[in-house]
């Protein structure tokens, strides 16, 4: 089974997309800020992370690069996931590491296409 780790801070959208994932086959683990999200991707080693942008304590950015800087964790594919779709957000979640950049409100499958082929593109 394919494990997400989803980094979400708003409880009612981490409760919505969590149950969306599940339902679609996936294992989905919760971190609720960026620290928790770099200990839980150390602990679990997921195949993807869902990492919203706009965390407490460490913002999804700087989760990411510190993620992308260690070498337990750096192969793992990180989907921003944030409100702001102006072209310098996507720039700005690229730069910082992410594999990918995806918009709030979550469209799901616009969202599993994106998923999927990092998930196939980590395999080979």
């Amino acid at each position: 089974m394919t494990v997400i780790l989803l980094v979400e801070d708003n409880e009612l959208n981490r409760d919505m997309l969590s149950r969306r994932l599940t339902r679609k086959g996936f294992i989905v683990e919760i971190a609720c800020d960026g620290a928790a999200a770099i200990e839980r991707a150390n602990a679990l080693h997921p195949d993807l992370i869902l990492m919203d942008i706009g965390l407490p304590v460490i913002d999804g950015f700087d989760a990411t690069r510190r993620l992308k800087d260690d070498p337990q964790t750096q192969a793992i594919p990180v989907i921003a996931l944030t409100a702001h779709a102006m072209m310098q957000d996507r720039e700005a979640c690229l730069s910082a590491g992410c594999d990918d950049f995806d918009t709030k409100p979550i469209e799901l499958p616009r969202l599993l296409e994106k998923i999927n082929l990092l998930l196939e593109r980590s395999a080979s």
